[in-house]
């Protein structure tokens, strides 16, 4: 069984992170969740081509809560049940519990949906013990990811015997400019058997707030994870700041103090970033001087947060 399900919710880049990570994704035993939150689902249909293509596995989510589909996922089943129906061991359906959800709602979404894999994201559902006895016989057959924000361990209780998967937001939002150099991120990876989960996930390090677009960059950052062996094998992250802060123009220029200060730290030698091939590529990027747009900068830091965890878990 998978034991890392990182949460991408399906804007451009998310899905070319997917696209450009399927085989690592595959070779790691990694299951991608994504929440499509865009209307055209051609990023996604080439995605999850890709996901099968390398034999790996993803979840996709029916009924999102954000985005252009979060009124009605009609398109993304279509897409599953005309494109994917011969994948249905490996492209799961996920069903997302929301919190004005009722018990009778939710059974109906997975009658609707019964493909085997199908699998349930605890978002903000209050009656999980009332659904855990409506899902009766076939607990055990099902597997439950659960939001730690709003699912506490009396929650997650009741759906012992299940497959069980604890997501972490790992990352603390704040406005780029009063980010510090370095804090803990999680330690997950580590300890989600100690919590009774048989995986752990994360929103790598884009965090848990959705927001359609960003605003104007008055401070760029790159947000790299690592691993610590002398603490205990902890994740934590760097947040490489610009030096500018006050105004919302000249991304290229902020990116480059950012990329500068990432490039110092790396030339220290004790930086403890694994060499991945995102890394290889911001060095390649500080080499050209080249600014290749935020999104790209974001899929970056998401393709090195994947392979930090291959390389732990290898």
């Amino acid at each position: 069984m998978p034991i890392y399900y990182p949460y991408f919710r399906g804007k451009q880049f998310e899905l070319i992170t997917i696209r450009e990570s399927a085989a690592l994704l595959a070779r790691a035993n990694f299951e991608p969740i994504i929440e499509p939150v865009k209307e055209s689902l051609n990023g996604l249909d080439r995605a999850l081509r890709s996901v099968i293509e390398a034999e790996g596995r993803a979840i996709v989510i029916l009924n999102p809560y954000h985005g252009d589909h979060s009124e009605n996922g009609m398109n993304i089943q279509a897409l599953l049940e005309n494109q994917f129906a011969d994948h249905a061991d490996t492209i799961a359906a996920g069903i997302l519990l929301k919190k004005d959800m009722t018990v009778g709602e939710a059974i109906n979404l997975y009658q609707t949906y019964p493909e085997q894999g199908t699998t349930f994201i605890h978002a903000g559902f209050s009656d999980g013990k009332m659904f855990a006895h409506e899902l009766g016989q076939v607990l055990n057959q099902t597997r439950h990811v659960f939001f730690e924000a709003h699912c506490g361990k009396l929650y997650r209780k009741h759906f012992q015997g299940a497959n069980r998967v604890l997501l972490r937001d790992g990352f603390k939002r704040r406005r780029n400019a009063d980010q510090p150099v370095v804090e803990e991120f999680s330690d997950l990876h580590i300890t989600y058997e100690e919590e009774g989960m048989n995986g752990f996930g994360d929103f790598l390090m884009v965090g848990d707030d959705y927001t359609e677009t960003g605003g104007p960059a008055y401070a760029v950052a790159i947000h790299l994870t690592f691993i610590d062996p002398d603490q205990d094998d902890a994740m934590f992250i760097y947040h490489f700041v610009s030096n500018t802060k006050d105004t919302p123009t000249d991304p290229a220029g902020k990116f480059a103090e950012a990329l500068q200060k990432l490039i110092e730290r790396l030339n220290t030698g004790a930086s403890k970033l694994i060499e991945t091939t995102a890394i290889q590529e911001f060095r390649q990027l500080y080499a050209d001087g080249h600014f290749p747009g935020l999104g790209y900068v974001k899929k970056l830091s998401m393709k090195h947060h994947i392979e930090t965890l291959a390389d732990y878990f290898e």
